[in-house]
C-alpha cells in the first residue's frame, strides 16, 4: 500500500455501524434492521395523482356524429376544447 494512502475503514463496514446491516458479500442492505425499519416507518406513502381542488365530474353525454368529430378531428386535447366550448356556452 503506498505511504501517503491512509488505511482506511469501508464506509458501510459492519464494525462501523455495530448493527450487523452490511454483508460484504451481497450488494443489498437487511433492510430488517431497526434502522431501515424505522425509516421505513416514518416515510409518508403517496399514491396516485394528487386530488384536485375542484374534480371533473364522469358523466355521460350523447351528441351528434358531427360534433363529436369536429372535436376529435381537431386533435388531441379535444375533450378540453369540448369543456372550454361549453363553460363558453354557459357563461362560466
Amino acid at each position: 500500500m503506498p505511504a501517503n494512502k491512509p488505511n482506511s475503514a469501508h464506509p458501510y463496514d459492519p464494525d462501523t455501524f455495530q448493527d450487523g446491516a452490511f454483508d460484504p458479500d451481497d450488494d443489498a442492505p437487511d433492510l430488517t434492521t431497526p434502522y431501515w425499519t424505522a425509516k421505513f416507518a416514518a416515510a409518508r406513502v403517496q399514491r396516485g395523482r394528487p386530488k384536485s381542488a375542484a374534480p371533473k365530474i364522469s358523466t355521460t353525454l350523447r351528441l351528434d356524429p358531427e360534433v363529436l368529430e369536429a372535436f376529435k378531428s381537431s386533435g388531441p386535447g379535444w375533450q378540453s376544447r369540448m369543456n372550454e366550448a361549453l363553460r363558453k356556452a354557459a357563461g362560466l
